[in-house]
C-alpha cells in the first residue's frame, strides 16, 4: 500500500470499498502527479463531474467513463515509482477513447486550458469526427462523435459481438 497524504480523521466522501463495488466492468486508473490539477482539467475540459477530490485521489466521470485519479505517492511501492519519479513518461502507447463529446467543444476548451492538442479536430476514415487531447501528465484522450456513414449501437449500449 503506498502513502497517504489525507489529512488523519478526514474520512473520503465514501469508503474504498463501496466505491470499488460501483465502478462499472471497465474503468480506468491513472496515476497523476496532482490530482487536484487533474480533476480540474477533467471537470474543465471534458465537463466531467468530479466526484470527489482530496490530495490522494479523485474519481471523475464524463460520458460512460468512471475515470480514477491516484497522486504518485498512493504508488510509491509500485515498481514503476522511481520511473515515475524521474520523469518517464507516462501513458505512452495507450490511448482512452470517448464517444459521445463533441471534439469541436472539446478542442476550443483544451485550447483555452492550454492543454496539449495532438490532433486537431478532425473527421476519420473510421466513422468518428474526434479530437486527440493530452491531459496534465500526457495520457491521451480521443473523444468524438459518430459521423455519416457510420453506425453502431449508442454509447452506453454494449457492442454487439463481432463474428
Amino acid at each position: 500500500m503506498g502513502t497517504k497524504k489525507r489529512p488523519d480523521g478526514v474520512m473520503p466522501w465514501m469508503p474504498g470499498f463501496r466505491y470499488g463495488a460501483l465502478l462499472p466492468s471497465l474503468s480506468i486508473n491513472l496515476i497523476v502527479a496532482d490530482t487536484e490539477r487533474s480533476a480540474a482539467f477533467y471537470r474543465d475540459v471534458f465537463e466531467a463531474e468530479v466526484h470527489y477530490q482530496d490530495i490522494d485521489f479523485a474519481a471523475v466521470r464524463f460520458g460512460s467513463a468512471e475515470v480514477m485519479l491516484h497522486a504518485d505517492h498512493t504508488h510509491d511501492e509500485h515498481p514503476w515509482r522511481d520511473q515515475l519519479a524521474a520523469g518517464a513518461t507516462r501513458g505512452i502507447g495507450a490511448q482512452f477513447r470517448m464517444l459521445g463529446i463533441d471534439p469541436d467543444a472539446t478542442e476550443a476548451r483544451a485550447r483555452q486550458y492550454d492543454a496539449e492538442v495532438s490532433v486537431p479536430t478532425t473527421n476519420k476514415g473510421h466513422g468518428w469526427r474526434e479530437v486527440l487531447v493530452q491531459d496534465p501528465d500526457g495520457y491521451e484522450w480521443a473523444v468524438g462523435i459518430l459521423i455519416e456513414p457510420a453506425t453502431g449501437p449508442a454509447p452506453s449500449q454494449p457492442a454487439p459481438p463481432v463474428s
